[in-house]
């Protein structure tokens, strides 16, 4: 890759390393320089823009960011279609990160422009947080470079453990002057950890502190309930392998994997095993909804982990966690911070389509193309289904005119239906219902014309993976050749705005007004601009291709 100023007369398809502001507007970083973008440079003063420029052996970064993306990529996980060089790896369920240390300092040391940043081994993460993200660098890695992260990489280096659904067993101990508040506060903060990891308390069993008593209460537990682990909170602490809660359990048929672990809080935790069902003897600090070592332990095995010694001795590294902030959510916690986790950058952005087909194709004469055939599928049919072939968290269909026409067209499809009574009134208003739609858990809205059966679902994972409000880029636009098109992606900020708009108008011209929140992502295609608005654009359209669906 060469890089440096650039004169103009050799810029054509070099990458802007550096964001200019001209008169009429901005040109981002890593922009590919057109023909019209070199002669407004020139006129705006630009001589030698700093740019990048790929010689035969380089691989633009987002194409070496999707490679790599999928040879790391293990079960459990998915990843955005790169962007700036970026792409990012999300859980698809809640669960627990696993991954070989050693192997990831071996992919990140093949070459200085590849890297890929994980949360910590082990961590438990909920669907749709981001787990990794992987990172060209500069513009572009060589391809000899690429080649050997492939191979460092192998089949892959991510996988996530689900939490698997399980019956829990919960055996609490007391003493004589031990108060029921005490132990009803504790079985109410370890429902709430169960269920954090999609599992439940079977039956709870309340008995005296003695082992007899306690191993008469795991034998009935493992018989009536048939659990997949069982929790014993005792009403004193376990000092040695010989206590009451160890010794319990070994009367009940079970065995001692391993007493004490290297994390405070959360030293006094006893691992054991009673034929193929775990047992964990809870630690004090576990009747606190605090994040302590029982968690760490907790969440391994809810996600069918194994937990051996050697394991929980390795938790000494960072295992310090004394005025650690985090804490499993009880349930009701957890519904009043989903908003705010939904729009947080580590988890996946929750981006909605929403379809405008509302319209009465006045230019169309007596048809409403929206449910013209092309290759015996409705038009609107065919848009949606493009859609729904992308990361779109849902789509929200606005029908107005012959709405039931429309919406028997959908029938079956991923969309939900919203009429516009007032659909005569222009585009506007089917806009401002369309986004009335949305719940406030929803980042941004990508706004589809219904009459756009080229939609490449493809195209739409491009705009949501450029979609970064934090970075500034806040409205994503399709091009091709340099011309801007559909659909466009807008962040949520800007709901209220579109829904003032009123007439026949879309919100188009306020991309012009917020020219420096909106990136521009290249179509290899001409999805983004086919325009079908009479007869005779119609009959060519079906008979030049039929359509030619995006599959």
């Amino acid at each position: 890759m060469r890089f440096g100023p650039t004169p103009l007369a050799e810029a054509e398809g070099a990458i802007l390393a550096h964001s200019v502001k001209l008169t009429t507007r901005s040109l981002k970083k890593g922009r590919r320089l057109t023909l019209e973008d070199i002669s407004e440079l020139a006129g705006g003063g630009f001589p030698n823009p700093i740019c990048a420029v790929l010689e035969p052996d380089d691989v633009h970064e987002d194409i070496a960011a999707d490679r790599l993306a999928g040879r790391v990529l293990g079960p459990g996980l998915n990843a955005s279609s790169a962007f700036t060089g970026r792409a990012n790896l999300y859980a698809e369920e809640a669960g627990v990160v696993v991954y070989d240390p050693g192997s990831v300092q071996a992919f990140n040391q093949v070459d200085e422009r590849i890297t890929l940043g994980l949360v910590p081994p082990y961590q438990a993460v909920d669907k749709g947080q981001m787990v990794a993200t992987l990172k060209i660098i500069p513009f572009s890695a060589p391809e000899a470079a690429v080649r050997k992260a492939e191979d460092a990489a192998g089949n892959e280096l991510i996988a996530l453990k689900a939490f698997k659904r399980t019956k829990v067993g919960f055996v609490q101990s007391r003493l004589s002057g031990t108060k029921e508040s005490v132990l009803d506060k504790t079985s109410d903060v370890t429902a709430a950890r169960l269920e954090h990891a999609d599992s439940e308390i079977a039956r709870e069993v309340r008995c005296a502190h003695d082992e007899e008593a306690v191993a008469a209460a795991i034998a009935q537990t493992l018989a009536e309930d048939k659990p997949g682990l069982i929790l014993i909170s005792g009403a004193s602490a376990v000092v040695d392998r010989r206590d009451v809660i160890p010794a319990a359990i070994e009367k009940a048929g079970g065995e001692i994997v391993q007493f004490g672990m290297p994390v405070d809080p959360g030293n006094l935790l006893l691992v054991a095993r009673i034929g193929d069902v775990p047992v964990l003897g809870m630690p004090g600090c576990a009747r606190s909804p605090k994040l302590n070592g029982f968690d760490w332990v907790l969440q391994r095995v809810l996600a069918g982990i194994e937990v051996q010694p050697n394991d929980l001795m390795a938790m000494g590294v960072g295992g310090m966690l004394k005025d650690v902030p985090n804490r499993p959510l009880p349930r009701a916690q957890a519904r009043r911070a989903a908003a705010e986790a939904a729009r947080s950058p580590t988890m996946a952005p929750r981006i909605a389509a929403v379809v405008l087909a509302a319209g009465q194709s006045r230019r169309m004469g007596p048809t409403n193309k929206l449910l013209a055939e092309i290759d015996g599928v409705p038009m609107v049919r065919r848009t949606v289904e493009n859609i729904a072939r992308s990361k779109i968290t849902e789509i929200v269909a606005v029908t107005g005119h012959e709405p039931d026409q429309v919406a028997a067209a959908l029938a079956g499809t991923p969309a939900d239906f919203v009429h516009n009574p007032d659909f005569a009134d222009g585009l506007s208003t089917s806009l401002k219902i369309g986004l009335a739609q949305l719940g406030e858990e929803i980042d941004g809205a990508i706004i589809c014309l219904g009459d756009m059966p080229n939609v490449d679902p493809r195209i739409i994972d491009r705009l949501i993976a450029a979609y970064d409000p934090l970075e500034g880029r806040a409205i994503c636009v399709p091009t091709r050749g340099g011309k801007r098109g559909n659909p466009v992606l807008w962040d949520r900020r800007f709901f209220e705005e579109m829904g003032e708009l009123a007439g026949d108008v879309g919100a188009r011209h306020m991309i012009g007004e917020y020219g420096e929140m909106v990136v521009e992502v290249e179509s290899d295609d001409d999805g983004v601009l086919l325009d079908i608005d009479t007869p005779d654009a119609l009959a060519e359209y079906t008979r030049n291709a039929g359509g030619g669906q995006v599959a």
